[in-house]
């Protein structure tokens, strides 16, 4: 016991000693950043607000990016439409920066993920707002899906990203038993980043993360449908920087069309791109022309499978924030929804009965939950979409109104729609809707509802649903895509320790999480002298050159002795090895003995 005593008293201590200095707080600055031009005039009225009517067709290249509120079409502003010529300057410049910041250390790289932190919990309102009037979804999704999965990603990056970016020692093996082996990790240059709409906060900021922790620059083409949100969030990352002292043009936002996408593949070290498959093609295609890795996130159809023994009342709450999100941006929601037969009728009236409740609107117009399309022309495609599962026999059983928005809303706004009695053989069921419809369909076994989810060229994510937990684990296993929530929507995204990323169509490589964060890094496998210098790397003296005649009875015997499946058969080849390597070069022996 006198022993152990001291042991336990200075391990409480340390405990205690650790605690307390958790409780200290960092001294993080706060930054300013000015947002007098995006706050929206609250003085303004439709009659002195210039309303934009968008032309129909496909948009052509121009030298700016006109911006408007979807929800709305209030003009916002534009941004400029960077020329392949300006993009490469963008990334030369970035490249020049991070040859200073790769050596920063990670004292300094937390301290600006903290002043992020800080100025983002204390910004709450602006961020959501300057999101909502961007792209259309309201301020609970917002908070939601742009500020908490912000700041859970900061808060890993601070807990355990030093951790993953520091040399990891392996086996060294048999045959390099004498060694020690590592795989280090060291900045790639540049990362680029092409980013979707739909949530153009956490969009930036989620590469621009991972690329400034472990070491890189980073330049990110923001969407043509959310730049004017994508300008004002580079302020923030720009002041972060300057406050921890890292050098001008380590970040960098740039906005344009196609041709400024190509230009920033052309010109990085890696590319990561979060879009449609047609556009992710593309990207591939241009990236072989340098041959840099690409991640690509391509979006999904995921499958939302209920079972007879769950909790209805809870997993409608979860279906309608899975499927009935504001501008459509269900990126990794559900958009197939397969219930058994037994509880179908019921999932259905649930379902219904809680659309009905629902407020559609423009959300920042007062308590909305859902309605503003950000892209143009999207309703139309939504209604193709609606049209032809009903042609082939699918029934709208309830569908959301929009009579009291006015003529002014254009076609920026799809009703929310719950539809039944449709099957595999439908767009709806097989194309990405990317909007506020609920196609259900039921099912008889857990056999029939796995073969229905893997029954799609998508494969991103799934959300398996029963009272027997092991019996929903067991249906995820046996999907093929690249997240499963059990009982729960989107929280493995919550859980930035995991990788996200899909298969199939939905595209390859992983953001966040560990393989996220190493993925920003050239991968180095190194192997050094363990007891050097007392102990070096001899090459054996039967293969030294010129190889001896028993060379190879040499190799024979080492390989078993090192690998063989049987100890004695091991040993005996050692004998055998340790044998040949006490005797005199025989080759140098039997020259001797000829002369």
């Amino acid at each position: 016991m006198a022993f152990w005593w001291p042991l336990v008293v200075l391990g409480v201590a340390f405990a205690v000693c650790r605690f307390l200095f958790m409780l200290i707080p960092h001294n993080v600055p706060s930054i300013e950043v000015d947002a007098s031009d995006v706050l929206e005039d609250r003085s303004q009225t439709k009659e002195n607000s210039y309303i934009y009517i968008p032309r129909k067709g496909k948009m052509a290249q121009a030298d700016k990016v006109q911006c408007y509120e979807p929800a709305t079409m209030k003009y916002l502003g534009f941004c400029e439409a960077l020329t392949p010529e300006e993009v490469k300057e963008h990334v030369a410049q970035a490249r020049d920066a991070q040859k200073i910041w790769a050596s920063s250390s990670f004292r300094q790289r937390r301290q600006f993920l903290r002043i992020l932190l800080k100025y983002i919990i204390e910004h709450q309102e602006l961020i959501c707002e300057i999101s909502s009037r961007d792209t259309g979804k309201t301020m609970v999704d917002a908070s939601l899906g742009e500020i908490m999965t912000t700041c859970e990603k900061i808060t890993w990056l601070l807990s355990e990203g030093e951790k993953w970016l520091k040399p990891e020692y392996r086996s060294s093996g048999r045959s390099m038993l004498h060694k020690r082996a590592k795989v280090e990790f060291h900045p790639l240059g540049v990362i680029g980043a092409i980013v979707s709409w739909n949530y153009p906060f956490h969009n930036v900021f989620n590469p621009m993360l991972a690329a400034v922790f472990s070491g890189n620059a980073a330049v990110i083409k923001v969407s043509e449908h959310a730049s004017w949100s994508g300008c004002f969030y580079f302020r923030i990352i720009q002041a972060a920087l300057a406050a921890v002292g890292a050098p001008d043009n380590l970040v960098h936002i740039i906005t344009g069309y196609a041709e400024t996408g190509q230009a920033l593949v052309s010109s990085v070290d890696k590319i990561i791109f979060v879009g449609s498959p047609g556009v992710g093609k593309m990207i591939m295609q241009k990236a072989s022309e340098t041959l840099i890795p690409v991640t690509l996130e391509l979006g999904g159809k995921d499958a939302f499978i209920v079972c007879e023994d769950v909790d209805l009342a809870t997993v409608v709450q979860v279906a309608m924030r899975g499927a009935l999100q504001s501008s459509g941006q269900n990126c990794a929601g559900a958009e197939r929804f397969y219930v058994h037969k037994d509880i179908f009728t019921a999932f259905v009236a649930q379902i219904v009965k809680l659309v009905k409740s629902i407020s559609v609107g423009p959300p920042l117009a007062g308590r909305y939950d859902m309605g503003a399309i950000c892209m143009q022309e999207h309703s139309e495609k939504l209604q193709n979409l609606v049209n032809d599962a009903q042609d082939k026999g699918a029934e709208i059983v309830f569908r959301g109104s929009f009579d009291h928005l006015g003529g002014d809303i254009v076609d920026q706004f799809f009703p929310p729609t719950v539809i039944v009695k449709v099957d595999h053989t439908m767009k709806l069921m097989q194309e990405e809707a990317f909007g506020p419809i609920i196609p259900i369909m039921k099912f008889s076994s857990d056999e029939e509802a796995i073969k229905l989810a893997n029954d799609s060229k998508y494969g991103l994510g799934c959300a398996v649903f029963s009272g027997n937990q092991k019996r929903a684990i067991a249906i995820a296993s046996q999907l093929h895509c690249g997240v499963a929530a059990i009982n729960d929507f989107a929280s493995t995204y919550m859980c930035q320790s995991l990788p996200f990323g899909g298969v199939k169509h939905s595209g390859f490589g992983r953001f966040a999480g560990v393989e996220g964060l190493r993925a920003c890094c050239l991968v180095k496998s190194v192997v050094v002298d363990r007891w050097w210098p007392f102990i070096k790397t001899v090459i054996p003296k039967p293969i030294q050159y010129p190889v001896a005649e028993n060379a190879f009875v040499f190799q024979e015997s080492l390989v078993e002795a090192l690998y063989g499946l049987n100890v004695w058969d091991r040993l005996r080849s050692l004998i055998n090895v340790v044998k040949i390597i006490s005797e005199q070069n025989p080759k140098s022996s039997n020259v001797k003995k000829n002369q």
